[in-house]
């Protein structure tokens, strides 16, 4: 149950906001965003903040979705799972590899189901996740495989998704009724 109960997107006062999100989503509301609608000008930053996330960076969807992956793991939310594990699978990861991230320091050693790049983001976003501080040579690792624009926007990116998992978890919002 969510602490705060969700705002109904039926609300004429905020109408074209609820049209933007749908528009980014494809036609979907989901709880997340019901209860973003409490603060339109918060929910209007999210939505160009995680749509730019999603559609405009030079990083690779897989990497991208691999780290939230991890991300949901580590800070054990289900919600950002389930929204994001098929997303994963669907830009070419694997069963095994999403199986692989219930340890995520173990997925960072390998070899066989992960390859540099993608064993360098995990590290990147269990730094991040865990202590904030990411270190200095697990960034230069990033920037000597991914280029300083890529490095940039994937510790955004961990930035990002640790944010909507904070906010998730922080409000207790579920699944239900998606």
């Amino acid at each position: 149950m969510p602490h705060i109960p969700y705002r109904s997107e039926g609300d004429i006062e905020i109408e074209e906001l609820v049209a933007m999100i749908r528009s980014r989503r494809g036609g979907d509301i989901l709880n997340l965003d019901r209860m973003l609608l409490h603060s339109p000008p918060f929910a209007k930053g999210w939505n160009s903040l995680l749509g730019s996330t999603r559609r405009e960076l030079q990083l690779a969807a897989p990497i991208r979705e691999l780290v939230v992956c991890a991300i949901a793991r580590m800070t054990d939310t289900n919600y950002e799972w389930r929204q994001h594990a098929p997303l994963f699978l669907k830009g070419g990861g694997t069963q095994g590899q999403l199986d692989a991230l219930s340890d995520v320091a173990a997925a960072i050693a390998n070899t066989g189901l992960f390859n540099e790049k993608e064993r360098a983001a995990l590290q990147v976003a269990m730094e991040s996740t865990r202590s904030v501080r990411v270190a200095p040579e697990s960034i230069a690792r990033a920037v000597k495989l991914f280029g300083e624009r890529q490095t940039v926007e994937l510790v955004a990116t961990v930035a990002a998704y640790n944010m909507v998992a904070r906010f998730l978890q922080g409000l207790g919002v579920d699944e239900k009724g998606e």
